[in-house]
């Protein structure tokens, strides 16, 4: 067992039972803090054991604690979703990025990681910091390691901290694991970290989030940057988050959003919440007949689009923006994949199935999918213009209880 451990390497590990299994992977380490300015005594680890559902586990469970294993002393670990108690810290999610000062110098530092070592009664305390001292010149200077005593301010909370050891955490992470992640968080560490993501990041994360934490980081920022954020969500998210919104509200958001990412969320809002126009996106892979297929590959191939409206492709006159010009049928992508990359995507179209009206209900969409085997469709107006189109994540979202992203499992 190792003798000293950084916390921030424990970060991301993968805990083992006694039989080598694997339980889960450490999201944060918990702290007491001491009164009388005393070390800190890591009490446990919170250990995402599925993706969402993470739970405390007491450090004195651990066999083997170093930066490369982590290893149980027991195959039974509570199942329940850890909920922290009022005297507890989480080290990556509070203390870090704490403003401290050096004794000896009087300089301002910023801790970035703090190490625990394991007493004679076998309790784990904090006994080393490491800080990195603010300059004039750069604003950040060298790393340096101190005793636990050699640094003030640890115990004081202050009013905001910074974020850049949980967003260096969540940096690669995909956006529903963010999305778990922050949720944990303390509600005020939890909207500093949402507000130092960059807009479209935090555009993907509330798109995972449950309803009542959208609205909450939502109403936390200033109106300017909830507009922007709002603006690089899916239209079809934008609407349903804006849908729970005083009217007022809403039309002061939307008066903030550019025309026209604002012009397609107006439209959407413009539907029943459980009808296919209030279910779609209104903006599918749009072509027109003489795109060739090598050209639609490119379309599909884009980050953006997401695997269901990648699936196929909505073939139209003329205006490609929804509401189109009349609508032809679809490609699906298997097909593309099968023809010369100079043929043209006119000469392939599907029109044998009958497209959503707007007016569809869920039953009737969830329906049409099973019969076809579908994972999107497209919804069509009474003028046969193409104005959106339904896909099999977004049908199972308004399916699922509004609750569904909360439930452990």
């Amino acid at each position: 067992m190792a003798s000293r451990v950084y916390l921030t390497r424990l970060v991301g590990l993968t805990v083992y039972d006694p039989d080598g299994d694997t339980v889960g992977k450490v999201r944060d380490v918990v702290l007491t803090l001491r009164s009388d300015s005393s070390p800190a005594r890591v009490i446990g680890l919170v250990v995402e054991i599925s993706r969402g559902r993470q739970s405390f586990v007491p450090i004195g469970q651990m066999s083997s604690v170093d930066t490369h294993s982590l290893r149980l002393t027991t195959s039974t670990v509570s199942v329940r979703r850890f909920e922290q108690r009022p005297h507890e810290l989480l080290a990556m999610a509070q203390l870090l990025d704490r403003q401290v000062t050096v004794k000896e110098s009087g300089k301002h530092a910023v801790l970035v990681d703090v190490a625990m070592e394991q007493s004679r009664a076998k309790d784990w305390l904090i006994r080393k910091v490491a800080v990195r001292e603010r300059t004039s010149r750069l604003g950040r200077g060298h790393v340096v390691q101190l005793d636990w005593d050699e640094v003030t301010g640890i115990m004081q909370v202050s009013g905001k901290q910074e974020t850049a050891s949980i967003l260096e955490e969540l940096e690669d992470q995909r956006a529903a694991d963010v999305a778990a992640r922050i949720r944990d968080l303390p509600e005020g560490r939890r909207q500093e970290v949402a507000e130092a993501l960059d807009d479209d990041r935090l555009a993907d994360v509330l798109e995972e989030l449950p309803d009542d934490d959208q609205r909450e980081i939502l109403a936390r920022l200033d109106d300017e940057r909830a507009a922007d954020v709002l603006s690089e969500m899916d239209p079809d998210d934008a609407a349903d988050l804006l849908g729970d919104l005083p009217d007022g509200e809403r039309e002061r958001l939307l008066g903030l959003m550019e025309p026209d990412e604002a012009t397609p969320v107006r439209q959407l809002l413009s539907y029943g919440d459980d009808t296919a126009g209030g279910v779609m996106t209104s903006q599918p892979v749009i072509l027109h007949p003489d795109t060739t297929i090598a050209e639609a590959l490119a379309h599909v191939r884009r980050q953006e689009i997401s695997p269901a409206l990648a699936s196929q492709v909505y073939v139209t006159r003329p205006p490609s923006t929804t509401p189109t010009g009349r609508f032809l049928g679809v490609v699906h992508i298997q097909r593309l994949l099968r023809e010369a990359p100079f043929e043209q995507v006119g000469a392939i179209t599907d029109d044998d199935l009958d497209p959503l009206g707007p007016d569809t209900d869920l039953e009737e969409i969830t329906r049409y999918f099973a019969t076809y085997n579908l994972v999107a469709a497209p919804v069509v107006d009474d003028a046969g213009r193409l104005i959106g189109a339904v896909t099999v994540d977004d049908l199972l979202d308004h399916l699922l209880p509004d609750d569904w992203r909360e439930i452990d499992g």
